[in-house]
């Protein structure tokens, strides 16, 4: 995860100039040092939202938003370099849909078959797609907004929730959080291998300097586990087990820019193969992607990563997917895509894609989680109270985002995520239903507000 940005307060790209603060944020800074929640107590800091409050208005980035108080890191994304006349070439994708086929579970792997239907992962084994659209995953990563994470529209704010997370993958996203105290180094990489794959020294070192990073190849567990079958001895079969479920996660959850390899560190959650069913593992898959779109707003980058099924647009009356949009018909050139993106109307939106589902599917409260989610070192906010339309309520004014915690708070956001319940948007938050299933509706100031705040426009 070295290809990770630094972050700004506010979630974006720190790479502007620094600014003397004003007066006023002065004074802000001395009331937030003085009110510092106790480390024992919510490691979320929400910022209050006064509706009323002075708008801070900066000069106009072109195609930018009127007030930058949410989205600071604007003048850096890639949106602000397109309306400037730079062009970026439509990003390539990490899809490892065929990877998974050449790895099956057939009668002779019987016993590595049941332990992986028990983790609770068996789904990904068959979610994924083979072929990504990237005009349209590349023009969407041109609406995504750092400070939000989400996606901005012509309409309002949009993005990929716990909801979509369990509809479409139906693994869990209720558990422990994936949590790592620190980077795997290379040592350590290596012992992991020789302690819970049974390889050689040698075998660990001459792999992991073949990635030149803690990681193995997908290639390489393939080729050295995946002719293991029921039998071979309880050892091998483990460690095929094993093997079997980082190379589901490389090819699915985390798939990384490598394009090739799969991170070690993910090993770990496989040690106790009868616990493995007890990580939120859609958090983290959730986690990690925002990370990655994030990432992707950045002009120089020309790749994304993550699992990239929870951004197609299909559907099927078996398995629900992410269908965002009413029309199948969408074009193949990034500019086709930006224009069409551009005239995108609210009553385009399948706003609750999973309505026919809720008897095989029932709508998760965890949804509602309003809060940090967590994949190992990697921390992003999570925000329904922003697209509430999308759980089928009218959208009001959300307040501003909130900041992730410091990373030596990470244990104190897995005890936070640990309590969920106490942390749902309460019914006053989430306010009143839309009189008709899937309108999209919003409160009259909504849109006038969004307006100001927001960049939804690729296309002068």
């Amino acid at each position: 995860m070295s290809d990770m940005p630094p972050r700004t307060r506010g979630g974006g790209i720190s790479s502007a100039p620094r600014r003397r603060p004003t007066g006023s944020e002065r004074r802000r800074r001395v009331q937030l040092r003085e009110v510092e929640p106790a480390l024992d107590r919510d490691p979320v800091e929400h910022p209050q939202h006064d509706r009323d409050e002075t708008e801070e208005v900066f000069e106009g980035v072109p195609g930018g938003p009127i007030d930058r108080s949410i989205l600071r890191s604007f003048h850096n994304h890639v949106a602000a370099k397109i309306w400037l006349g730079e062009d970026r070439a439509p990003l390539k994708l990490v899809n490892h849909g065929a990877k998974l086929q050449l790895w099956e579970l057939d009668a002779e792997r019987s016993r590595i078959s049941e332990t992986v239907h028990r983790s609770g992962l068996a789904p990904l084994t068959s979610c994924s797609h083979r072929v990504a659209r990237r005009p349209m995953l590349s023009t969407f990563c041109e609406r995504w907004q750092p400070e939000t994470m989400t996606f901005h529209l012509p309409f309002g704010e949009m993005t990929i929730t716990l909801d979509d997370v369990t509809s479409i993958l139906h693994i869990p996203i209720i558990g422990s959080m994936i949590s790592f105290s620190q980077p795997l180094r290379v040592d350590d990489a290596n012992a992991l291998l020789v302690e819970l794959l049974g390889t050689t020294d040698v075998e660990a070192s001459r792999e992991t300097e073949q990635c030149r990073s803690p990681s193995v190849r997908l290639l390489w567990l393939r080729d050295h586990f995946s002719t293991i079958t029921d039998v071979s001895s309880d050892d091998d079969i483990e460690f095929a087990t094993r093997a079997f479920l980082l190379h589901l996660v490389g090819c699915t959850l985390f798939a990384d820019k490598s394009a090739t390899s799969v991170a070690v560190v993910y090993l770990e959650l496989f040690r106790d193969l009868s616990m493995v069913g007890s990580y939120a593992w859609g958090a983290a898959c959730l986690a990690y992607l925002y990370r990655q779109l994030t990432t992707a707003t950045r002009f120089e980058v020309r790749q994304l990563g993550g699992y990239l099924t929870l951004l197609q647009l299909s559907y099927t009356e078996s398995r629900p997917h992410a269908l965002r949009w009413r029309s199948h018909v969408i074009p193949d050139s990034l500019q086709a895509v930006r224009e069409r993106l551009d005239r995108l109307q609210s009553s385009d939106v399948c706003w609750e894609p999973y309505v026919d589902h809720r008897a095989e599917h029932p709508f998760p409260d965890i949804a509602w989680y309003s809060g940090c989610i967590k994949c190992g070192l990697v921390v992003e906010p999570y925000h329904p109270e922003r697209v509430l339309r999308q759980f089928g309520y009218i959208q009001t004014i959300p307040p501003r985002p909130f900041t992730p915690p410091r990373p030596d708070r990470s244990i104190l956001l897995d005890q936070y995520w640990e309590r969920w319940t106490d942390h749902v948007l309460t019914d006053q938050s989430r306010g009143r239903r839309c009189q008709y299933s899937g309108s999209g509706e919003s409160v009259a100031k909504y849109m006038a507000w969004y307006y100001r705040i927001a960049s939804f426009n690729l296309h002068s």
